[in-house]
């Protein structure tokens, strides 16, 4: 796909057209995936729960954000109402550097006695990214109030049609169980649930070119 826009509609009370994500569009994109993962138990595991928790959603967040932007494949619709992360085969891994950046960011959201787990746990599920060439799913989110109305299949359609033309496997990792049928009926499959020790499961999904 070389075209920005995608043709990709959702169903229900409002389709939208899916597009890449413009520059002047981080903000909102920002607080709406800080909405969308308010609930997450991963986030939530992970974070700090005092007066500033809001803020640190936002922070903990915003990494996957800046680790992704320079990829050009963050995509979203007008009114941003969801967002989709994805990098492109070889680019889903962070590098020593790209790790060392997100450090600050980390300590402005993360407990600091969790930092450690947090780490850990980034590093246990980076190693099971499949080895033959993928597009990594790495953060895909809908605002709540516009979440059931097909958005979140939207803005996966562009990565998948790419995949299913080019022979090309798909994974994400699923922080929240509700989700998981959501991705099934996109082609994901779940090939292992993945237990952080005294935390919260992730899911582990791959999905085959169709």
């Amino acid at each position: 796909m070389t075209q920005l826009e995608t043709g990709a509609t959702a169903t229900g009370a409002a389709a939208v057209t899916v597009r890449r994500a413009r520059p002047d569009e981080k903000d909102q994109i920002l607080a709406t995936i800080a909405r969308a993962f308010d609930d997450d138990p991963f986030v939530n595991w992970a974070i700090k729960q005092d007066k500033r928790r809001a803020a640190r959603v936002y922070d903990f967040l915003a990494m996957a954000y800046r680790t992704n932007a320079p990829h050009n494949e963050t995509y979203t619709a007008d009114g941003v109402p969801g967002a989709a992360y994805w990098a492109p085969p070889g680019k889903g891994k962070l590098s020593p550097f790209q790790q060392l950046r997100l450090i600050p960011m980390m300590r402005r959201s993360v407990t600091l006695r969790r930092i450690p787990s947090v780490s850990k746990v980034f590093a246990a599920v980076e190693k099971k990214h499949p080895n033959e060439p993928h597009w990594y799913l790495s953060v895909l989110g809908v605002d709540p109030d516009r979440q059931g109305q097909g958005i979140g299949t939207a803005l996966m359609q562009p990565v998948l049609e790419m995949c299913d033309r080019d022979g090309t496997l798909a994974y994400l990792e699923s922080s929240k169980e509700k989700n998981v049928p959501l991705y099934e009926r996109n082609g994901f499959t779940v090939t292992e649930v993945y237990q952080i020790p005294d935390g919260p499961p992730i899911w582990i999904m791959l999905r085959k070119p169709r």
